[in-house]
């Protein structure tokens, strides 16, 4: 008796996982394979990932009080200053995800997704499913629970701010992307909590006065996981109206509260990275002598300018202040010539920063198209700021959205 053929295993399998996106793009996107971890390295992850989160998160305070000339320095929006100031809830950010490259020294993180972070329902939900799938134990076991518990937490600290005994809660994404809808659907299913999901084209927005779903009902919280503010500020209507705008100034008026906070967009922009190294550089006092060790230890060289590596001659990353699944993004040598780019061009506009390369390690993996090897990032997830799930990314040596899901579990020792 032979074996089904990887497609047909793969197909049967997560044919019978519903509200998923397996595939992407009409491209296979979620591997029917499993990549092992030991025990000690997911610990080690989820050590470094509490410290790096501690880091970016205490960095959100200095960036408050700093002049708004520095906040457009860094390639914040002018129309979001204002608004980047506003610290609604006790949490800088409900759900961020760190990427992370393993090297021999340790792990790296190159950013923080602290704003709109995709790839939760992949690591909280169908990883474990995968685990059950292949008979190994899942690293992210009872995760879930820990997120709808960081998703009731956030919406009730607006609860008890807002001055109705129950607010209304609206989760909302671009109902014709699978990805979003579901991402978003699915925490509203884990939060538990009397709520509606309405598209994003179906809201309607009144300035100064508020925002409502499609039957004219007026919001109190809003749950954007997958709309980032970058884009948002931009967001016109057929008339030329600025309502993406008009969407922040009830955020400011306290006429609407926004998942996640606006504190989480303030530490989005990759520029915070340069800050964060240039405060390490001085030896600052703004952060103590063991958080300098973990900045050294887990942060990676990153400046606005490119002369520190020219001069050193080292290979390094030029990449958009705002910007997400490896678009924009190019690679340097350490003489200064460009060795690869993304295909993507959306975000030229923005403030570049430059950090030092680090190659991906590479992992082989079954797919499709047989087995095959790629280049490995970690996804590792903080839920108001402490280590959650992880996963891993697989694809090109800048991964982008084509990248594919390979899923993980726990070897023994």
């Amino acid at each position: 008796m032979t074996s089904l053929p990887y497609h047909q295993k793969r197909q049967q399998f997560y044919s019978k996982i519903k509200n998923f996106w397996p595939d992407l793009y009409g491209e296979e996107y979620a591997l029917y394979d499993i990549a092992c971890m030991r025990r000690s390295e997911v610990d080690q992850i989820r050590l470094a990932s509490d410290r790096i989160g501690r880091v970016f998160f205490k960095v959100a305070s200095l960036l408050r009080e700093v002049p708004e000339e520095t906040l457009k320095e860094m390639g914040f929006p002018s129309e979001s200053l204002s608004f980047l100031k506003l610290k609604t809830l006790p949490f800088e950010s409900i759900i961020a995800r760190l990427d992370l490259i393993r090297t021999e020294s340790g792990f790296k993180c190159i950013e923080i997704n602290s704003d709109t972070p995709t790839f939760i329902k992949e690591l909280f939900d169908i990883n474990g499913q995968v685990c059950n799938e292949f008979q190994i134990e899942d690293p992210n076991a009872g995760m879930a629970e820990r997120l709808a518990y960081a998703v009731r937490l956030s919406i009730n600290e607006y609860a008890k701010q807002s001055e109705k005994p129950k607010p209304y809660i609206v989760f909302t994404a671009h109902e014709d992307s699978e990805e979003d809808r579901e991402t978003v659907r699915y925490l509203q299913e884990l939060a538990g909590l009397p709520s509606r999901f309405v598209p994003l084209h179906q809201l309607e927005i009144a300035k100064g006065e508020g925002l409502y779903d499609e039957v004219g009902r007026k919001i109190d919280i809003l749950y954007r996981q997958t709309f980032p503010i970058e884009n948002l500020i931009m967001d016109e209507d057929e008339e030329g109206n600025k309502i993406g705008l008009w969407l922040l100034e009830l955020v400011e008026m306290g006429k609407l509260m926004i998942l996640n906070p606006p504190s989480a967009f303030l530490l989005q922009n990759k520029a915070v990275q340069a800050i964060i190294w240039g405060l390490h550089e001085e030896k600052h006092p703004f952060f103590t002598d063991e958080e300098h060790a973990w900045i050294g230890e887990y942060f990676l060289p990153t400046f606005f300018e490119p002369d520190y590596f020219l001069r050193s001659n080292i290979a390094f990353v030029k990449k958009p202040s705002f910007g997400r699944e490896g678009d924009t993004v190019e690679i340097f040598s350490g003489a200064g010539e460009l060795r690869l780019q993304d295909s993507q061009k959306s975000y030229t506009d923005y403030v570049p920063v430059y950090q030092k390369y680090v190659e991906l390690p590479s992992i082989t993996f079954m797919s499709s198209k047989g087995k095959q090897t790629g280049n490995l990032l970690i996804g590792s997830f903080l839920l108001n700021g402490h280590a959650a799930a992880i996963g891993f990314r697989v694809g090109e040596r800048i991964t982008n959205n084509l990248s594919y899901y390979l899923p993980v579990g726990i070897q023994e020792e």
